[in-house]
């Protein structure tokens, strides 16, 4: 999946289909990609772990969930894989997100399963022998997304996750430092919304302007993934600069170091965080690129960088919108 390509994962033209989510479960043995399958119970199929996403949820927190509920496998997220669409035997339509998810060979050998009212067993398949054992063609169509992925060596990435404050208190309305501006209840509740999705894609640092919005923002992604907070003034909204030179100092060595990570940041830094990781990998204005530095409060972008390139290179982007309402 191309940069420009890659679908913000929250739409409004999906908004009466029935969500889901799930993900390829790989593994590599003996240099070659081994595919999980599950064999539902009620169903009498062969698909890809996957589920509806349950209120309050954001796309990648239910495929996380999902998969530990339908294998026992507590994965991490890496790249999307898309969409696929179809309709429900009452002709509602349905739209799966998936992304690929690998998992330790080694683990995934010692690792046992219970076959329950819902999952009859889990298979392990050759990648190229997936496609083929799959019931559903829309099934085999992530397939063959993923080996593409695997073949251009994109298969393997780690993250830089941008997320905005959530709402805070208007400025017109508080008498301190605009630093100290605290989060809302609905900011508070945005926060909260995001935490579960951001911890998805398993990051390893998290990195929040000082401002108070922005570390209450991101407290409970902190809570989900026992990480400490490391504040930074360069990226906060006091210390903006139109040139953007710290800004920029942030990202590259964020990206130098290939580690998942979160920037909480603001408003108007968020851009600059943005086009920075662009320009390190090389790529053009995207339309992707555009909703990725245009977020709400509360939202949160996440670019996916080829983790075995000697340059950043931009694998896909994603943007999610807290589950809550405005």
């Amino acid at each position: 999946m191309s940069p420009a390509s890659a679908p913000a994962t929250t739409s409004t033209a999906q908004s009466e289909a029935v969500l889901a989510a799930g993900a390829l479960v790989w593994k590599m043995v003996d240099g070659k990609a081994r595919v999980l399958l599950v064999h539902r119970t009620q169903h009498k199929d062969v698909s890809l772990p996957k589920g509806k996403v349950d209120p309050g949820e954001t796309l990648p927190h239910t495929a996380v969930r999902e998969i530990a509920e339908e294998t026992g496998f507590a994965v991490v997220l890496g790249a999307p894989l898309g969409t696929v669409e179809y309709a429900l035997p009452n002709g509602r339509p349905k739209v799966v997100h998936y992304w690929s998810a690998e998992v330790d060979p080694g683990h995934a050998e010692r690792h046992s399963y219970e076959a329950n009212g819902e999952i009859r067993a889990l298979e392990w398949v050759p990648l190229a022998k997936a496609a083929k054992r799959l019931t559903y063609e829309h099934d085999a169509e992530i397939v063959e997304r993923f080996a593409a992925q695997l073949d251009a060596g994109l298969a393997r990435t780690f993250a830089l996750i941008v997320l905005r404050h959530g709402k805070a208190m208007p400025h017109e309305r508080w008498d301190g430092p605009d630093h100290t501006r605290p989060l809302l209840h609905l900011g508070l509740e945005q926060s909260q919304s995001v935490a579960g999705g951001i911890a998805g894609f398993g990051p390893e640092v998290l990195v929040s302007s000082t401002a108070a919005r922005c570390l209450a923002t991101i407290a409970p992604t902190a809570a989900a993934t026992a990480l400490p907070v490391k504040h930074s003034i360069g990226i906060s909204q006091d210390a903006y600069s139109a040139d953007g030179a710290r800004v920029q100092r942030q990202v590259a060595k964020r990206l130098q170091r290939r580690r998942t990570a979160v920037l909480c940041s603001h408003g108007p830094v968020i851009p600059q965080i943005i086009a920075a990781a662009a320009e390190l990998a090389g790529i053009g204005v995207t339309p992707a690129l555009r909703r990725g530095a245009a977020l709400s409060t509360g939202e949160f972008t996440v670019m996916h960088f080829a983790r075995e390139s000697e340059h950043p290179r931009l694998v896909a982007i994603e943007t999610h919108a807290p589950a809550v309402e405005a």
